[in-house]
């Protein structure tokens, strides 16, 4: 009941995701607005955290989840009915933020009731759940390719999906029942005594209140965590374009890529054992210097004799750093979250690490434009060793190696 919602969403949506620009161009879209089309996805994804913190805090994680999938169910039929380029961005762009509730759901779930003892390889398998997704479902979707001839095959496997998730959720037990939270809080007993003084009670803030309470964490080791997550995104689009650029065929770079990918989803779990057993730092500081080290290193590899090897060679150790932080930033949100309420916060630090996300793409498409391919993959890893150094400075800071799992903020 925790992680089985979330494969069947992940699956469906990694199924569905490769195909969007192939959607938008056989309905006559050019190259750019099929890439605004796809593009759609994760902005909708970015906009749609703050109010699924929101919904999360006033009706729980399971009633978000339901709403959310229904609604995706909705955006799913859109897509196969789209009359128009317009009606499919705007469905695309609502199953963006339907992931986002659905994620937040999730995240705040699992941050309220798994303890800090194991809670980083909890998060760790929540991430690899949806990793899981994004690696097999492509390969799903070639499969209905092939059966079906139509890319929408794969939206009905995913509508499949999401009716399946939906009813799980809605007919399963509800773990928010079953599972008790560790940080709610605790009251005296009633000793008969007579009480002077007013009764406490739990004051809810709102989204942009909490913003502001939390602008310090979110101001610093948030950034750190922004920038984890361009690295990644930027990962996913470099390593095309560098093979593009070297004159490597569909198929080498789908074979370099998917080893790469492949490389990172093995790691999913590891990372987690790191952070539970020797803390968050000894994951983000290796994962982070890779990565930054692979981008700079791949920087001068471009004009070589040897670049096709170097390019396997980096992208391999691209996928370790990456499969390294898997993850991480789920759990630090968890870490610094209010103890009390975690959603409206939750909301907010998912919305600045998918900023981060959605900015790193454009800011390699713009370096690129004005320069070279490799000068972008260099400035990718000088934000990376930054993000390390973030991470080393503001990680012992606002997450203490030692936590008392009885604590109550």
């Amino acid at each position: 009941m925790v992680y089985l919602p979330t494969i069947l969403f992940a699956v469906g949506e990694g199924a569905v995701i490769p195909l969007i620009p192939v959607i938008a161009a056989s309905m006559g879209a050019d190259v750019a607005f099929a890439a605004l089309v796809a593009s759609a996805l994760v902005i909708g994804q970015l906009c749609g955290n703050l109010p699924a913190g929101w919904a999360v805090g006033r009706i729980g994680e399971r009633f978000t989840m339901v709403i959310a999938g229904v609604i995706a169910i909705l955006a799913a039929v859109g897509m196969v009915l789209a009359p128009s380029l317009g009606v499919l961005t705007a469905s695309v762009f609502l199953l963006g933020m339907c992931a986002a509730a659905f994620g937040l759901a999730r995240h705040a779930f699992m941050t309220t009731r798994v303890p800090v003892a194991f809670r980083a390889r909890s998060l760790s398998l929540l991430g690899g759940s949806f990793r899981l997704g994004i690696f097999i479902g492509p390969f799903i979707a070639a499969g209905l390719l092939q059966l079906f001839g139509n890319e929408q095959a794969a939206i009905w496997f995913f509508l499949g999906c999401l009716v399946a998730m939906v009813l799980l959720v809605l007919f399963g037990p509800d773990p928010e029942k079953t599972i008790p939270a560790i940080t709610q809080v605790r009251y005296a007993e009633d000793s008969g005594e007579p009480v002077s003084g007013s009764i406490p009670t739990i004051e809810r803030a709102g989204i942009f209140q909490t913003m502001w309470r939390q602008r310090a964490v979110l101001g610093r080791l948030g950034l750190a965590a922004a920038s984890l997550s361009a690295v990644r995104s930027a990962r996913q689009v470099v390593l095309p374009l560098w093979g593009l650029s070297l004159g490597l065929d569909a198929t080498t770079i789908a074979i370099v890529v998917g080893v790469s990918g492949a490389i990172d989803f093995a790691l999913f779990y590891a990372s987690g054992q790191v952070m539970d057993r020797f803390g968050r730092l000894w994951a983000a500081m290796p994962a982070m210097v890779l990565m930054g080290a692979g981008f700079l290193a791949m920087s001068f590899t471009h004009d070589l004799d040897a670049s096709v090897l170097w390019f396997g060679l980096f992208a391999g150790v691209l996928g370790v750093g990456n499969g390294l932080s898997s993850g991480i930033l789920l759990t630090l949100g968890a870490d610094v979250a209010p103890k009390r309420e975690p959603a409206a916060f939750l909301g907010s630090w998912r919305t600045l690490t998918d900023a981060g996300g959605a900015i790193a793409p454009l800011l390699v498409a713009a370096i690129t434009a004005v320069s070279a391919l490799p000068f972008a993959a260099a400035a990718m890893g000088v934000i990376s060793l930054l993000g390390a150094a973030g991470f080393l400075r503001w990680i012992p800071r606002f997450v203490p190696r030692a936590r008392p799992e009885t604590e109550n903020e």
